[in-house]
């Protein structure tokens, strides 16, 4: 059984005129990482490994949640071809993960998130927002072979708005 946890990275901040791949968290996107990153402690299985994209706003979002889940920083693996938003490119790089390894959280972009959710998962999402997470777990032990799954859970910022 392999189980995949996705992020989308927080709100970014459109304060200043940089690249997109240097834009930062706005101050919103850190409130938002930090709530769904306190909730997501729950779900997350024992062990696991980490993929980020180098993007700066999907990095800091891995930071914070790794203060959350204990995730030492240079175990997380930053890598410039998850800087995507084509979920076929995504699918890609998932299935180069070891099946050594059965739980793997990757933080990415939209839309391949969401397409790639739609696509392996059970429950149709409209659209995973910032900061949102999506966990889906495979009948398989082998990531080359990802078929339909099943979605276990949704954590996304609008669902703890009135807590």
């Amino acid at each position: 059984m392999k189980n995949l946890i996705l992020i989308r990275h927080s709100k970014s901040s459109w304060d200043t005129p940089v690249q997109d791949i240097d834009r930062s968290i706005s101050a919103r996107g850190i409130k938002d990482a930090h709530l769904i990153a306190s909730k997501s402690v729950d779900i997350v299985p024992k062990s696991y490994i980490v993929w980020s994209s180098k993007a700066k706003r999907t990095t800091e979002t891995a930071y914070i949640f790794s203060q959350y889940l204990s995730i030492p920083l240079e175990t997380i693996h930053f890598t410039a071809d998850l800087y995507t938003f084509d979920d076929k490119k995504l699918h890609q790089i998932i299935k180069k993960c070891k099946n050594e390894h059965d739980s793997l959280i990757l933080f990415g972009h939209n839309e391949a998130i969401t397409n790639f959710v739609n696509k392996f998962g059970d429950l149709y999402i409209d659209n995973v927002p910032t900061s949102g997470l999506v966990a889906l777990q495979f009948d398989s032990d082998d990531w080359e072979n990802l078929s339909k799954g099943k979605t276990i859970t949704t954590l996304f910022p609008s669902q703890f708005k009135n807590d």
